[in-house]
This record gives C-alpha cells, sequence and structure tokens, in this order.
C-alpha cells in the first residue's frame, strides 16, 4: 500500500505542464507499484488537456498529458499519452485545458468529486445556454475502474491523500484565473462573469461562437 506524507508535497507546476505531468506520472506509477495489484490485470489511466496556454507546450513537448498503466505485470508511465495506453481499458481523458484546470488544484474526498462533477456540468449548461449549441469540451471514454485500482488511488482520499489529492498539491497556479468568479470548488462560475470575461473564457476554452 502507498503511503505518502502529505506536507512533504511541493508545488512544480501549472496544471498541465510538463514538469507537473511528468510528476503526476510519477506519483501514478509509484501508487501502483506499492498495491498489491492482479497479475492478469491490464489497465491505462490517461489524460490529454487540449488547447493549453502556449507558454505549457513546446516543440519538444507539444501534448499537455499524461499516463500511467499496468500491462502483462509491468507498471509504467510517463509525461506523454501513449497508444499502448489507450489501447488499455481504463480510464482516458480528453478535455480542454481551460474547463477543468482551475478546479484540479482543489483537494476532496469522494464527496467532494461528486461536487465538483455537478458544478462543472452547470457550468457547460450555461455556456450552452449563452452560446445557443452545445460546446464540445471534450470527454472521458468508457470509463472502466476495476476495484484493485479503486482501492490503490484513493488510499487515504477521506484524509486528504489519493491520486487526486496528490496531483492538487503540485499544482501551481494559473494567472487565467485570478480575477473570475470561481465556486468554492474552483469551478469558473459562467453566470457571473461580465460578457467581457466570457468572452476571455470561451476564447480560453478555444470555443468559438457559430
Amino acid at each position: 500500500m502507498f503511503s505518502i506524507d502529505m506536507s512533504t508535497i511541493e508545488q512544480v507546476g501549472e496544471f498541465g505542464s510538463k514538469a507537473w505531468c511528468e510528476a503526476c506520472a510519477d506519483f501514478g506509477v509509484a501508487i501502483l507499484r506499492a498495491s498489491d495489484l492482479p497479475n492478469d490485470l491490464s489497465w491505462g489511466f490517461s489524460e490529454i488537456y487540449t488547447s493549453p496556454p502556449a507558454r505549457l507546450v513546446s516543440d519538444d513537448w507539444p501534448v499537455s498529458g499524461y499516463h500511467f498503466m499496468i500491462h502483462e505485470g509491468q507498471v509504467s508511465g510517463g509525461g506523454s499519452v501513449t497508444d499502448a495506453c489507450l489501447a488499455l481499458p481504463g480510464f482516458h481523458v480528453r478535455m480542454r485545458w481551460a474547463y477543468i484546470c482551475n478546479q484540479s488544484s482543489t483537494k476532496y474526498g469522494f464527496e467532494g468529486q461528486r461536487q465538483r462533477s455537478s458544478e462543472e456540468n452547470v457550468l457547460k449548461e450555461e455556456m450552452a445556454s449563452y452560446l445557443g449549441f452545445e460546446p464540445n469540451l471534450g470527454a472521458i471514454d468508457n470509463p472502466v475502474w476495476p476495484k484493485p485500482i479503486i482501492a490503490a488511488l484513493s488510499v487515504g482520499v477521506e484524509e486528504g491523500a489519493g491520486l487526486h489529492n496528490i496531483a492538487a498539491s503540485l499544482q501551481m497556479p494559473s494567472p487565467e484565473f485570478s480575477s473570475l468568479p470561481v465556486t468554492e470548488m474552483g469551478v469558473p462560475q459562467f453566470s457571473l462573469m461580465s460578457d467581457t470575461q466570457k468572452e476571455f473564457f470561451l476564447a480560453l476554452c478555444d470555443i468559438s461562437k457559430k
């Protein structure tokens, strides 16, 4: 079982930055390796953040994202998303960076995760109402969560640990959200934004009016 003193974790980079993605992948790998997983388990975790600010990517690292996986008894991962990982059943996210960035730094347990999802749905609905169509903000394709994986990644989550809270602790604030209205969970509140802020946030999400 993986154990860590959360007070020792320091911020390493913004959400979706190379440093942050690599650190998240390293922790994901460490958690799986420390867990007693079935030998025949094949499972992958990947997140790709689309339309990130230009400062977060480069010619050498053009795609913001990371992965970790277990296959044929081997655990691996890194600050990239591989075809081998995507081919496995698991949790594979491809989402607009701005849609999920700010709230990803909020630490929470299972109830907080449900609250975040609810508020993100409200955000999407408010954007759709403003635009007149449902914006494509990304998707999670056919998520598969085997019980041993859930147990491994959520050890200590109600006490502030677990993979999400580790990733949140590694994350530095992104300046784009400093002046936007957000919920206590950190989810942008589109209905409370000024017209200028709404246009700014839509551009940040790379969503154009039709």
